[in-house]
């Protein structure tokens, strides 16, 4: 059967879709959550199964890449047994996964087996002190156990998110990047993005992607690169390191708008048509109204789909633009 395809009102193809299967999550990391969280009851949540229909209708129409995120997923009871449904489904390219690696230890490799291609793993710091203050409640360790078990598992490819933060973790950038280039992985630098209330004013906090990528170039040789792996991210090789990509999501410096593939569903069933936007299709209320339909939830998305923003509004400095936290975003 011939794909349909989803297109919004600037006429860019929607071909991403990031789910978010859980806010719950065993960190707490300073630019994701406060310190003090309060969970959404299990009723206002997305059941694994309205997750696997939905998922099932986006690739229908022509979503070949979906991202199991959360909170963590992995702390989300049978979310290992969707990933081997939603990994079946016809048509899709691939199925990847964004974690905090607390329990790849044990569940990498039935990942793998499940059929999740490639898996991204949030590494801020390699000081197990300052590892702590970052997620609040990580240990270091159990997360560098993680990543080895997923080195192992069969991945084809393994990458580590670094949220990078003035006065928490950028002089770690240089040793970050030798921990992924002697290791074969991938990593990706991010600059903060302002989703939530966390306690503090995220300006003095912001390290621009150029700013790293000076700080890379002084201890490596950077190769342009026009790869792209389907979302946001600007890569560059390094000389010396066939294996291994430096990648950039830059919201801020670099805005990345007009080429957006991409729609978020929030564990709460909200289709986030812009992560910068409060604009949202209730698409639970839709599949509970519609439990043996899927015509009537293909149309609202279609019709939502027109709506969505050319661009964020994202500042670097200044009051709190959206108020939903990352953890329920989708991160």
């Amino acid at each position: 059967m011939t794909q349909q395809k989803l297109q919004d009102g600037l006429g860019r193809r929607i071909e991403y879709l990031r789910i978010s299967v859980t806010d719950r999550c065993d960190f707490r990391c300073v630019y994701c959550m406060a310190e003090d969280m309060t969970f959404l009851p299990r009723q206002q949540i997305l059941s694994l199964e309205e997750i696997e229909r939905l998922a099932r209708l986006f690739v229908a129409q022509g979503v070949r890449k979906i991202r199991l995120t959360g909170g963590e997923p992995l702390v989300r009871r049978g979310v290992v047994d969707l990933c081997a449904r939603i990994s079946a489904l016809p048509g899709l390219h691939e199925l990847v996964m964004t974690t905090n690696g607390s329990q790849l230890t044990k569940l990498a490799r039935p990942l793998a087996e499940a059929g999740v291609k490639r898996l991204n793993i949030s590494l801020d710091s390699l000081n197990p002190e300052r590892f702590r203050s970052i997620t609040r409640t990580g240990e270091l360790q159990q997360v560098l156990d993680g990543v080895e078990a997923a080195r192992e598992a069969g991945f084809e490819r393994v990458k580590l998110n670094t949220v990078v933060l003035k006065g928490r973790n950028h002089d770690e950038v240089q040793a970050l990047a030798a921990y992924v280039l002697e290791r074969g992985l991938d990593i990706t630098f991010i600059e903060e993005m302002p989703l939530g209330e966390v306690g503090r004013d995220r300006g003095e906090a912001y390290c621009s992607s150029d700013e790293v990528r000076a700080v890379l170039a002084e201890q490596y040789r950077l190769i342009e690169s026009a790869e792209n792996s389907g979302g946001p991210a600007r890569y560059l090789r390094v000389d010396g390191y066939p294996d291994s990509r430096i990648g950039f999501i830059s919201p801020h410096s670099h805005n990345f708008c007009d080429t957006c593939n991409r729609v978020r569903l929030t564990t709460e069933g909200r289709l986030l048509l812009c992560l910068g936007h409060e604009n949202a299709l209730d698409m639970r209320a839709l599949v509970r109204r519609y439990p043996d339909r899927d015509e009537p939830v293909r149309d609202a998305l279609e019709r939502a789909l027109q709506y969505k923003p050319a661009r964020h509004e994202f500042s670097v400095g200044g009051d709190v633009q959206v108020l939903r936290f990352m953890n329920a975003t989708g991160g």
